[in-house]
């Protein structure tokens, strides 16, 4: 694979809480130099992303009920819906994971599904953060199956700000569960073009990454 094909996997990320206006310039500028699929940043963000990649065909993706997942339904469908009418193209939810912790699986399928009936119409695809590393591996397994049955597009490992981030065998087992046709992107703590590639060997089919360069620099240091 080489440098332009991996970065049409990543959606280069700036999801810090203290981001500025100009921290996102500097995002889509390097997203537009650097061939990145999409710009992942914060609900406020988006019409930022939209000004500065006015004529361009990268995406702008936001996030919802993030980075906790605990707030309510109705909460994360306003959210979602607010982010799209400033621009976003994707959105990427994270779940109610006590819930999920809980056995509450109705709450947490009624959760992404109102997320996803919401912006479906408006043509905008949902990932689902699971957050893998609060989960065991039967939880991941649930999760999954939750997320396709919600109706999502992906399901992704993590948001960055848990305890730890994407790991090959969390996206082996999240492709298995759900099967071809399902994203599956892989999230946090991604580094190095060896990892990504490893990810994507695995089954994910979209990166999120912070250090989106220094990924695609170290695919060409190995050349």
């Amino acid at each position: 694979m080489n440098r332009q094909e991996l970065a049409k996997y990543i959606d280069h990320t700036n999801l810090k809480p203290y981001a500025s206006r100009e921290d996102i310039r500097k995002l889509c500028d390097e997203a537009k130099e650097y061939g990145f699929y999409a710009v992942c940043v914060n609900p406020y963000r988006v019409k930022d992303a939209r000004g500065f990649l006015k004529d361009t065909d990268i995406k702008i993706v936001s996030v919802v009920g993030f980075p906790l997942g605990a707030t309510f339904t109705e909460v994360k469908v306003q959210e979602a819906i607010m982010a799209v009418n400033s621009g976003a193209q994707e959105i990427d939810m994270v779940i109610n994971i006590g819930a999920l912790k809980d056995g509450d699986y109705e709450l947490v399928e009624k959760d992404i599904r109102e997320v996803v009936n919401a912006v479906h119409p408006m043509g905008v695809k949902v990932k689902v953060i699971i957050e893998t590393c609060y989960l065991n591996d039967e939880e991941k397994r649930i999760a999954c199956q939750i997320a396709k049955k919600a109706g999502a597009d992906f399901v992704k490992t993590s948001t960055g700000f848990g305890t730890a981030g994407a790991k090959v065998e969390d996206i082996q087992l999240m492709r298995e569960v759900v099967g071809r046709d399902m994203g599956v992107k892989a999230a946090g703590g991604i580094h190095h073009a060896k990892e990504a590639l490893a990810m994507i060997e695995a089954g994910a089919t979209r990166i999120g990454a912070s250090r989106s360069i220094q990924i695609i620099e170290s695919l060409r240091d190995e050349k």
